[in-house]
């Protein structure tokens, strides 16, 4: 039986994101932004929560953790190795390579540090899913807070190698604003034309823009194509390191 998943809004732009595995029934929350409405949302599945999968520390993903942990408090804690003193109530640390399961579904960490130092995703590749927290948006990427602009994009390049119909869930509802920053660098982008349309639609009702996918994400996140000639030669960086290229893009984004 395939993954079932849920999608749900919280706080003021964040996502909560359940993972269920039918064949067990065995759930886990993608961070835990709020709990409150990570609560919520296994109650209108109706699924029992068995892990609490964390991206990184920040709080917009973290603050929930004990409240979810006082109502399922035999659910596990996973979360990066290199943040571990900073997650609460971890029990489980992992890294590079790393088996992560839920129920029956295998999934793996990605060590994707840049927005915050040990940042992890969390790949299903039998499910081809990912799971960003906020390295990845669509259309757009976290900020490098806690490591420079280089490392988040060796980390994206990470990202890049995946299957192209690998389905992604990130952290935040930023598409809009992100389609329309990757429109000011390719403005000639047909595929980003496109893209930009039906996002406005979906956000004039409401609608969340995700999951998006990495072959969508290839054709039209300007922050994934720091390699492409197109985005070299619009920035007047042809010349330069894809590394070079992606820095001054988020450098650009930073002061939108």
């Amino acid at each position: 039986m395939p993954a079932e998943i849920e999608l749900f809004p919280c706080l003021s732009d964040n996502y909560g994101v359940l993972l269920h595995d039918p064949a067990t029934g065995a759930t886990a929350s993608v961070d835990a932004p709020d709990g409150e409405a990570v609560l919520e949302a296994l109650k209108r599945r109706g699924w029992s929560l068995t892990d609490i999968l964390v991206t990184h520390h920040h709080a917009d993903h973290v603050q929930g953790i004990e409240a979810v942990k006082e109502a399922f408090p035999r659910a596990r804690v996973v979360g990066p190795k290199a943040e571990g003193d900073r997650i609460p109530l971890i029990e489980a640390r992992v890294g590079e390579g790393d088996a992560v399961a839920v129920g029956s579904l295998v999934g793996r960490a990605i060590d994707t540090p840049g927005h915050t130092a040990g940042h992890v995703a969390y790949h299903f590749p039998a499910q081809h899913l990912l799971f960003a927290g906020d390295t990845l948006f669509a259309m757009g990427c976290g900020r490098a807070f806690e490591a420079p602009a280089q490392t988040l994009w060796a980390s994206l390049v990470k990202l890049k190698a995946l299957e192209p119909d690998t389905r992604i869930y990130c952290g935040h509802e930023y598409t809009l604003s992100n389609a329309r920053f990757c429109m000011g660098v390719e403005p000639d982008n047909a595929a980003l034309k496109a893209r930009l349309a039906e996002v406005e639609a979906l956000r004039a009702r409401g609608a969340p823009t995700l999951p998006t996918t990495l072959d969508r994400e290839l054709a039209t996140n300007s922050f994934l194509r720091a390699d492409q000639a197109a985005v070299k030669q619009a920035l007047g960086m042809a010349d330069r390191t894809d590394a070079d290229v992606f820095a001054e893009l988020r450098a650009r984004k930073n002061r939108t």
